[in-house]
């Protein structure tokens, strides 16, 4: 199958079962897509699909043919860090940072779509990706603080 990754074209020959999740990572080395729960839950291995975020451990890879897939290596396109990434970084948005990637494609495409999410609008989608160490306070902070750098 073929697909759009990460602003590239690739070509990938996995099994007709697999999920995304597992193509990504084990088959496309990008292990920022970390895989939590399996059930869709968690939110940790969430990718942005032309546009909007899914839970790729409940997509099968062969769903993914002829998309725009975006993961979290794929959010910056240079070698520095997104507005995103810079505000979760000064509000300690993260510790353990195995929920961080679902965190942030979930964030990404929120504020891609709505650049004004006000902090209850930010809570509430960002309450399907569970974190168990900062208690989401300064995770929505950042959220909130990254909105301008989604404005047009």
């Amino acid at each position: 199958m073929k697909f759009e990754l990460n602003g590239s074209t690739i070509e990938v020959n996995v099994p007709p079962r697999t999920t995304l999740a597992d193509c990504l990572r084990h088959h496309l080395m990008q292990t920022g897509t970390h895989v939590g729960c399996e059930h869709g839950v968690c939110g940790a291995c969430t990718v942005i699909v032309d546009g909007e975020a899914v839970r790729s451990c409940l997509m099968l890879a062969a769903q993914a043919e002829g998309t725009k897939v975006t993961t979290v290596e794929g959010l910056s396109t240079d070698d520095d860090l997104t507005a995103l990434q810079k505000a979760f970084r000064k509000h300690h948005a993260l510790q353990c940072g195995f929920c961080t990637p679902g965190m942030l494609t979930t964030a990404h495409a929120l504020l891609s779509e709505e650049p004004e999410a006000d902090r209850e609008r930010i809570r509430e989608v960002l309450s399907g990706n569970i974190c168990r160490c900062t208690g989401y306070v300064a995770i929505i902070e950042a959220v909130y603080e990254a909105r301008s750098a989604y404005r047009t």
